[in-house]
């Protein structure tokens, strides 16, 4: 059912991502309804009396049902998700010699990202400066002066991304700690870039690339004619032109006759080899099964004080939210329930802003702090996942979401009277 670019490259993206994704939400779904059940069936059917009265704590026959879900939701994610691996394993090794080279290159492998130091502080410190001039010039008013600080920011911030006609950028990355370890392996350079005029994504534009220091003697040039612009561009890029101190010079040169901008966030980062795919894919499902815990332990926590129906109605509502959380971050950022007024361009402004806007960028922090991951896309594009990215998901997802939620669960069991619901 699937279709791709015809590519091995984009077939395996595409299986990776709607495979992975479909176990996802049903998994998701199973254990939400599954944790909601097990636990409110029992003691609508009068099962859960008979167990509470021996002489085990509640909370124990709380986490108890947790970990049978977890045990289930483990089994079923190493079934379904080793399937998927042997699926591409064995679609890998029907493909040419060169075709699997390059797909064991750029997806079927754990890659580590490698970009310039942040300009913040050269950034910050040069608005400063600009800004002490424009006053010295001209008075500001005290209502305009943080309007003209961000004016200031953003020019300075543009200067830094714009490659003007002719002229050049140069990006200097730091990979000295991986410098033995990169000796003859392939580097990718992905890049994004955008023009002044905001038509970049309607035409093509010419690239000259230098990898080293020309100055030096030692580099390796390539000139490109196509690439689109707002749109993500990776290619193989000539290795071994690191210098003594681990340092990796990238230089565009711009042939064309419009500026090009390269935001300093996404404009150009260097992937390299960084582990094996086999690991790199246990890691992302471990953060899949630290989703299915959150969600289990919603489950148990609604069906501790709710009926079966309404606690997997509830569950679904709280799983909705969490989905929501571009909706959420618009209201956040526009400061407003209302939205913005199409004819006028501004804000519209409510009484209910006060409750609403504080309450939404709280419910925000808490969504992305299991939101932030995405093993999928990782895994898609071949991108490293660290262990210690896959602790911080088990510690905000598992430990601090989840032992709020299954706190919460278990408190209100431990309170609940089970005899009040004996059916008739």
């Amino acid at each position: 059912l699937l279709k791709d670019d015809g590519t091995a490259r984009g077939f395996t993206q595409i299986l990776i991502t709607y495979t992975l994704g479909v176990i996802t939400a049903l998994l998701g779904l199973s254990t939400l309804w599954l944790s909601c059940g097990t636990l409110a069936r029992d003691i609508e059917e009068s099962q859960m009396q008979m167990v509470a009265v021996k002489p085990i704590a509640r909370w124990q026959i709380w986490l108890g049902k947790w970990l049978g879900i977890m045990s289930l939701n483990a089994a079923l994610l190493a079934l379904a998700g080793g399937s998927v691996y042997g699926l591409l394993q064995w679609r890998a090794t029907r493909l040419p010699a060169e075709e699997q080279k390059k797909l064991r290159n750029e997806v079927l492998v754990a890659r580590g990202s490698a970009r310039e130091k942040g300009w913040e502080k050269e950034i910050g410190e040069e608005t400063g400066k600009r800004l002490q001039a424009r006053l010295a010039e001209t008075s500001v008013l005290k209502v305009d002066l943080a309007e003209v600080r961000k004016q200031i920011h953003e020019m300075v911030k543009a200067e830094l991304q714009v490659v003007p006609p002719g002229g050049d950028r140069r990006w200097e990355i730091d990979l000295n700690s991986k410098k033995n370890q990169l000796r003859d392996k392939p580097l990718y350079l992905r890049i994004k870039f955008q023009t002044a005029d905001g038509g970049g994504s309607l035409q093509t534009f010419g690239a000259v690339w230098f990898v080293g220091v020309p100055e030096r003697g030692k580099y390796g040039r390539m000139e490109m004619s196509s690439l689109a612009g707002d749109t993500f561009h990776e290619f193989e890029i000539p290795g071994n032109y690191l210098d003594e101190n681990g340092i990796l010079t990238i230089t565009f040169g711009n042939p064309n006759n419009t500026a090009l901008l390269f935001p300093l966030n996404e404009g150009l980062e260097v992937l390299y080899p960084e582990g094996s795919f086999a690991l790199n894919y246990a890691r992302g499902l471990g953060i899949i099964l630290c989703w299915m815990a959150l969600l289990a332990a919603l489950g148990l926590a609604s069906a501790s004080f709710l009926s079966f129906p309404v606690a997997a109605f509830f569950s679904l509502a709280v799983l909705a939210i969490a989905l929501s959380s571009g909706t959420l971050a618009s209201v956040v950022e526009q400061g407003s329930v209302m939205g913005m007024n199409e004819e006028s361009g501004a804000v519209g402004k409510s009484i209910l802003d006060v409750v609403f806007v504080p309450l939404f960028r709280g419910l925000l922090h808490l969504v992305n702090l299991a939101k932030q991951f995405s093993p999928i896309d990782s895994l898609s594009t071949g991108r490293s996942i660290p262990w210690s990215q896959l602790g911080l998901a088990f510690g905000q997802i598992v430990l601090l979401l989840g032992g709020v939620i299954g706190a919460i669960g278990i408190l209100t069991f431990n309170r609940r009277e089970l005899a009040a619901a004996q059916t008739q």
